[in-house]
């Protein structure tokens, strides 16, 4: 009956093509070499390997009784076979393992055969894993655990079992082998003498890493997990001291080179920053004001400025920008302002013409998409007249002279890399490095983070202009999608203009994420009596001005669009602003979404909705993003949530080489290094350079960043 069953079973289950013909197996990816793997993952030094440190450990140590397991607990069980069974049908092979206290159940759902032939009983076996209370009924489980048989000459490990960071292909084993060698391989020179590890009450480097890598099994568990300890303070301490360094280092180049003297004009009157002023039809914010003295004071000394101004979307970041670059002209110096995309850079053109043009001033436009004859009579001006030259990357483009750039103006600075800004303060006088002014709603982690280490200057406009209101911000779960189309309806009957924003252009199969030709499709046809367009980045450029000239303009009511829109022109009249999927956006970018609202005086409002599949992390951002809108803490939240990236590298994100300590945690520790780091390059320490290259490779180009 048994076999009639099973064979019914394989008939029901099998592909048509399987009771016909051989199915061809798919061919397996094949993987890259264990080199390019291991690079990924940072690893290509001998020393990368040492401080490649654990995520968390396995305590193999001793075992533990069946009876003394709690749920929760993660444990090493020895035991004895007493049953197994592999249930077909349910697709889920189980075993009961005895000890002298008690039984415990045992369940895989995917498995190889090899489970069965361990798992045989009267075998005797150790388990590995987390303790869960029973699905059903009393007692306690282990669901895939890691098991072996029990051989009589078994030992027990003698050090806690570190688990690392790994990539494609590369196992635990494996790992933990390859850095047991490094650490016999590698001289693990002390740089820190007696005196100094006296002082600032740290283990001996070999000591600290190996009490991390390798923990007694008496090891205060809790501050290992929490990077607590004290090995991990003195590789903190390290690491910090590491960046201090070079940032040192980083600020010494700076300021050995020159810069134009920006000083303000004698005849303030006739001046050409003198005749913006008086010429605004607004009044700049006390915040505003306190800004502008910050960049004059950085900007008359010889050292470049290196400067952030950091404030919301409408802020009034932008005639920030104008009188710095008026300032420029009026010392005989040239200035660049570049934006990350055509349409905000021609928005800044527009208004720079508006505001300087009365007084005969040069503005030259430059963008990749100019024609060849209006290409060439830019390059032309920018070579002999040009006072302001406005564009997209085309600025940094081989082509580009200068006559005598002295004031290099990045807007939007996290929608370039480190290398684009480096490239256009390369463009500057003649043996003089133009001064750098960044603006941003929200400063990358990276840039943020460097402004801890007091490598970037940073002010603050942390005052709306008058008029403006709050935005009211949102979070509801997608399947309420219908009642936030209602309120957008309401809203656009009420006369007004609104976004709505997807993570995707197109359906995907490996993300369960509505796309934006579908959302454009329903909402089209659910507000009928409304003018409704599509706008995504694989538009021409020509395509997506048009689509915003018509929104702009008021003759779209609703724009379904991508992230796009995320650094955009100015629509007063748009007052909603929907953001589908919103688990899927870092938190800079739903800010930065956010803040295409709420430009006006009337009422705005942010609408996040969010999947069923929702994280911890997701959640937290959501809930940082509904209560509050003030850029400087989001960046702050956001280099907390993602990492400062790498700081003397071109990423702007993530995790950076090595990255142990936390700025706001460990910050005696940052200040502790600071000095020590000073201390070293002013007394022409060899120890600093030696200890730098240990934490970073070649970063020679980073360093004037």
């Amino acid at each position: 009956m048994w076999a009639l069953k099973r064979e019914i079973f394989e008939v029901l289950t099998s592909s048509p093509a399987s009771q016909s013909e051989k199915v061809e197996k798919p061919v397996r990816k094949k993987r890259a070499p264990i080199k390019e793997r291991l690079e990924k993952i940072g690893l290509s030094r001998e020393w990368d390997f040492v401080l490649h440190l654990p995520l968390r450990y396995e305590d193999k140590t001793q075992i533990t009784s069946i009876a003394d397991a709690q749920p929760e607990q993660t444990v090493l069980i020895e035991g004895v076979v007493t049953d197994s069974h592999e249930q077909v049908f349910a697709k889920r092979f189980e075993a009961v393992v005895e000890d002298e206290t008690g039984s415990i159940q045992v369940k895989f759902f995917k498995y190889f055969p090899s489970v069965k032939d361990t798992f045989k009983p009267g075998n005797k076996i150790l388990l590995f894993g987390k303790v869960k209370s029973a699905w059903k009924g009393d007692g306690l489980e282990i669901i895939h655990p890691k098991s072996k048989i029990s051989r009589p000459s078994r030992e027990l490990d003698k050090s806690l079992t570190p688990v690392y960071p790994a990539g494609e292909g590369i196992t635990q084993p494996w790992l933990r082998k390859r850095i047991q060698t490094a650490l016999l391989n590698v001289d693990i020179i002390d740089l820190l003498n007696a005196e100094e590890l006296r002082e600032l009450n740290l283990p001996p480097l070999r000591k600290a890493i190996e009490s991390i890598h390798y923990p007694a099994p008496d090891a205060n568990l809790e501050e290992l997990q929490m990077k607590t300890s004290p090995g991990w303070k003195r590789l903190k301490f390290d690491e910090l001291l590491a960046q201090q360094i070079m940032l040192t280092l980083s600020r010494k180049r700076r300021e050995a080179l020159k810069a134009p003297e920006i000083v303000p004009p004698e005849d303030k009157e006739g001046s050409l920053t003198g005749k913006l002023y008086r010429s605004l039809p607004f009044k700049l914010t006390k915040a505003q004001v306190k800004v502008w003295k910050e960049i004059v004071k950085s900007m008359k000394g010889p050292i470049p400025m290196n400067r952030l101004v950091q404030g919301d979307v409408g802020s009034g970041k932008t005639i920030i920008a104008a009188m710095s670059a008026a300032l420029t002209i009026d010392n005989g110096y040239q200035a660049a302002l570049m934006a990350p995309t055509e349409i905000l850079a021609e928005q800044h053109f527009k208004k720079i013409l508006e505001w300087l043009k009365p007084f005969d001033v040069k503005v030259v436009w430059l963008t990749g998409k100019l024609k060849a004859k209006e290409k060439r009579e830019a390059l032309e001006r920018i070579a002999s007249d040009a006072d302001i030259v406005v564009g997209t990357h085309a600025l940094i483009q081989d082509a580009v002279q200068y006559k005598n750039l002295g004031l290099a103006i990045v807007d939007e600075q996290h929608r370039f890399g480190v290398e684009q800004r480096l490239a256009l303060r390369a463009l500057g006088a003649s043996g003089l490095m133009p001064h750098l002014l960044m603006l941003s709603a929200t400063p990358i982690p990276r840039t943020l983070a460097m402004s801890y280490l007091s490598d970037i200057d940073i002010s603050v406009i942390d005052e709306l202009p008058p008029g403006r209101t709050p935005i009211n911000t949102k979070t509801f779960k997608l399947e309420r999608k219908q009642e936030i189309i209602e309120s957008v309806r309401q809203e656009l009957r009420n006369g007004r203009q609104a976004y709505w924003v997807c993570p995707l252009i197109e359906e995907s199969e490996k993300l369960d994420l509505t796309a934006a030709t579908i959302s454009f499709e329903e909402l089209k046809q659910s507000l009928t009596e409304f003018k409704v367009e599509l706008l995504h980045g694989k538009m021409t450029s020509e395509e997506k001005n048009e689509i915003m000239e018509r929104f702009k303009s008021g003759k779209t009511s609703l724009l379904v669009s991508t992230t796009v829109i995320e650094v955009g022109v100015d629509v007063p009249n748009a007052t909603i602003m929907v953001i589908e999927h919103s688990e899927r956006f870092g938190l800079s970018q739903l800010h930065q979404l956010r803040g295409r609202v709420g430009r006006g005086s009337k009422a705005s409002y942010c609408i996040a909705l969010f999947g069923d599949k929702l994280s911890q992390e997701g959640k937290q951002r959501l809930k940082i993003f509904r209560e509050t809108t003030d850029g400087f803490v989001i960046a702050k939240k956001d280099l907390e949530l993602r990492g400062p990236g790498e700081f003397l590298g071109s990423r702007q994100s993530g995790v950076p080489l090595l990255r142990f300590a936390n700025f706001d945690q460990d910050s005696e520790l940052v200040d502790k290094a600071k000095e020590l780091a000073i201390k070293w390059i002013s007394s022409n320490d060899a120890r600093a350079e030696t200890h730098a290259s240990r934490w970073f490779e070649s970063k020679e180009k980073y360093l004037e960043a």
